[in-house]
């Protein structure tokens, strides 16, 4: 029994150091049956409960039905013999899958459940892990307050600790959440700096991958659509290296979509495609679903109406994977779409309405808009005016509203920068108080049984990480000083911003209010509402890229940005007022679909556009023209 337990912990060592080159590798087999013959076999619990644990690790991502089938073996044996480790962990794990299922109320349950079984037994780490997926719970449900103050926490637990991987991938969490919320210029911040931690680190290379992956994903938001793909198959790299399933099937997906920004509908289907074979093939629900829905889109854009509603509502239906509500929005709305396109206004109106009812239930914004101005569309196709109008309406009012709250998260996400790097600062110090107590314990603890020599030598030690200790005070100190300083700056800078757009935005409220004025005069004679209508709707959808609006806009631009398009005309002489406006909006670091929808042209022009002043402007492939503005 002695020599069977030493052997099984050099195997569960070896597994560990192993399992990214072996499981799913042609090996798999046999490490499988190497930790099955542990939980079979005569050994104690503690062994048991190892192998339980580790078995679940190794299907988690691959598998989920294998992983729940382990634990709830685990939770047998453990309830048999009244273990409480045993129980609590297997509780974890139930915790843990439901989140990778996306079925987040039972994760919660699950969760809070093990914190309570936790209370008064000595299972830290098991505590800290049901806090750190909670965190995640949280945060898919939209509560990113409550899932980054559990990340503050934790981070800081793990930096005292010493263990950089999990205070790593927290930095990562952290960042995902501003990612989330719109926060791009923390987020990046923040995975670069958890990129930075974890290439330091050999364990678990696939948390590097998902910071890779976030970064990828973050540079299509932005329109970097070059960028996104190098960071997004160096993560799909990984993922397939150590056979991790789940994240690389969603790797693909994400592919999928930058191909698809690009306009090649045909490549994304292909790599949305590769994430539904691994999804369907390792029972991964909530990858299938996606990569469903993702690939009944791509067949609308190529105006193959019929197969996309067909992949639509496959996604829509599909049983064991909670959808969220965004993609409920989505997926509806362009069913609707298809149908509208289709002459089926009626069958359309149906999936709009529901669109349109989940996206206002749930606060979904920018979703709502899109259902609102597909609503009008479908209205004016099949005839009804009246409501065709109201949906312009009110998709003018939340598009204004959301231009606001846009401009407004601009100050807050500065502020959000400042109050991270003083609670960063003061994690710091804390630990840099917490290494000064430990050095002085042990000094205490030396002089007890050391000559005067020894003794010598303590305080010798001990002075010099007093001296070490103060200095670092005054640098953070003096740095922290610097940065608020650069972020009074900036916010003040940001303020300037608001105040132009929202001069901008009183320009161009005050114009829909003239013309809403004009509609009421009409309406009343019939045969005048009709014939006026398609006119004043075209001249709706134009308002915001009229010339007079682009003049008003561009006074304000200059006044912030110190004369962006006279700097730009000094320097290239030929270049248009069309391609001026293009740079000014890249310059406010819009993304490639808003600067259309501003515009009221495809992304495809947009992106063609970009590529013709990039060429115009002499810049090189490897040259980001985004960047290149910024310096201007």
């Amino acid at each position: 029994m002695i020599n069977m337990k030493s052997s099984y912990h050099s195997l569960i060592a070896i597994y560990l150091f192993l399992f990214c080159h072996t499981i799913f590798r042609g090996q798999e087999d046999k490490t499988v049956d190497s930790l099955k013959f542990v939980v079979s076999s005569n050994s104690d619990i503690a062994e048991k409960i190892k192998a339980y644990d580790l078995l679940f690790e190794l299907f988690i991502y691959n598998d989920t039905e294998k992983a729940l089938e382990f634990t709830k073996d685990l939770d047998s044996v453990a309830n048999k013999v009244n273990n409480p480790e045993g129980i609590i962990r297997s509780t974890l794990n139930l915790g843990y899958y439901y989140y990778v299922e996306e079925k987040m109320d039972s994760a919660e349950l699950y969760l809070r459940r093990t914190l309570d079984l936790s209370k008064g037994k000595e299972v830290k780490d098991i505590v800290l892990a049901a806090l750190d997926n909670l965190s995640l719970v949280e945060a898919h449900k939209g509560n990113y307050i409550i899932s980054n103050q559990i990340l503050d926490s934790l981070g800081g637990l793990y930096l005292v600790d010493g263990n950089y991987l999990r205070y790593g991938v927290t930095i990562n969490n952290i960042a995902a959440n501003h990612y989330d919320q719109g926060n791009y210029l923390t987020a990046m911040e923040g995975y670069q700096k958890a990129l930075k931690v974890l290439d330091t680190i050999q364990d678990e290379p696939y948390r590097k991958a998902d910071v890779l992956r976030n970064i990828g994903k973050l540079n299509t938001r932005q329109g970097q659509l070059d960028s996104a793909l190098d960071y997004l198959n160096q993560a799909l790299e990984i993922y397939l290296e150590i056979g991790d399933n789940l994240y690389a099937a969603s790797t693909f997906i994400d592919i999928g979509s930058v191909h698809s920004d690009l306009g090649d509908y045909t490549k994304a289907i292909e790599f949305y495609e590769k994430g539904l074979k691994i999804g369907d093939e390792n029972n991964q629900g909530s990858v299938s679903v996606l990569a469903l829905g993702n690939i009944g889109i791509a067949y609308l854009e190529q105006e193959n109406y019929l197969k996309a509603i067909g992949f639509l509502e496959k996604s829509l239906n599909y049983k064991g994977s909670d959808l969220s509500d965004i993609n409920k929005t989505i997926y509806l709305y362009q069913i609707g779409k298809c149908y509208t396109n289709l002459k089926k206004y009626e069958l359309a109106s149906q999936y709009l309405d529901s669109s349109i009812t989940i996206a206002t239930n749930q606060s979904i914004g920018n979703e709502l808009l899109n259902a609102l101005e597909l609503k009008s569309i479908n209205n004016e196709e099949k005839g009804d005016l009246k409501n065709a109008l109201v949906n312009i309406r009110l998709s003018n009012k939340l598009k204004d509203s959301l231009f606001s709250l846009e401009n407004s998260n601009k100050i807050k996400e500065l502020q959000t920068i400042y109050e991270t790097e003083k609670k960063e600062a003061e994690i710091a110090l804390q630990h840099e108080e917490i290494k000064t107590l430990n050095e002085k314990s042990r000094a205490d603890n030396l002089k007890k049984g050391l000559y005067a020599g020894g003794m010598a030598s303590a305080l010798a030690v001990s002075g010099l990480l007093f001296f070490g200790f103060r200095q670092r005070i005054k640098k953070n100190r003096i740095a922290r000083e610097k940065q608020e300083e650069i972020y009074k700056q900036e916010i003040e800078h940001k303020k300037k911003e608001l105040t132009s757009q929202t001069l901008h935005l009183v320009q161009k409220n005050t114009f829909i209010q003239e013309l809403m004025e004009n509609l009421e005069n009409i309406k009343n004679s019939p045969e005048k509402f009709k014939m006026e209508f398609r006119r004043i709707v075209m001249l709706l959808k134009k308002e915001n890229a009229s010339d007079k609006d682009w003049e008003v806009f561009k006074s304000y631009f200059a006044d912030v940005h110190n004369d962006f398009d006279q700097k730009l005309k000094t320097i290239y002489p030929d270049i248009s007022e069309k391609e001026i406006r293009l740079a000014a909006f890249l310059r406010m670091n819009l993304t490639t679909k808003e600067i259309a929808a501003t515009l009221n042209v495809l992304p495809d022009s947009i992106l063609k556009s970009k590529y013709r002043l990039k060429k115009k402007l002499g810049l090189d492939k490897e040259t980001d023209l985004n960047q290149f503005l910024n310096t201007l």
